[in-house]
């Protein structure tokens, strides 16, 4: 059983997606917030509170990746899980270089999600 409920934010255009990642997060212990975008999220007051960022790769206005970049620029570096539909390698080795903690492309299992995100608090509480 996981200690305290730490807050995982759920950035995604798709709002099933965002829900689905939700329910399985809470039945997996966390507390889940949910965003339809990267500018709703920076605009929630809710940075200091998440222990880690789930975002989708492409959405309408600002990317997961840009939201992660953003977040590091402005001083709130917030362990990134960033999903996605397309398997760009090049991408990929961008996201990771920039700091994101997990690349997990679509279809992905939960087990995995789960362990990217158990990955990402665990980096972050070692910064």
């Amino acid at each position: 059983m996981r200690s305290g409920l730490p807050l995982i934010a759920v950035v995604d255009d798709d709002e099933s997606m965002r829900a689905t990642t939700a329910d399985l997060l809470e039945a997996a212990g966390f507390a889940a917030e949910a965003f339809p975008s990267g500018e709703a999220f920076l605009g929630s007051g809710r940075l200091q509170d998440v222990a880690c960022l789930i975002t989708d790769m492409r959405m309408p206005g600002m990317s997961g990746l840009a939201l992660h970049d953003r977040l590091v620029a402005s001083g709130h570096p917030i362990p990134t899980v960033l999903i996605t539909a397309y398997g760009d390698e090049p991408v990929r080795a961008r996201a990771l270089a920039a700091g994101v903690s997990c690349y997990l492309i679509k279809p992905f299992t939960a087990e995995e999600l789960l362990a990217c995100v158990d990955q990402a608090i665990e980096a972050g509480a070692k910064r």
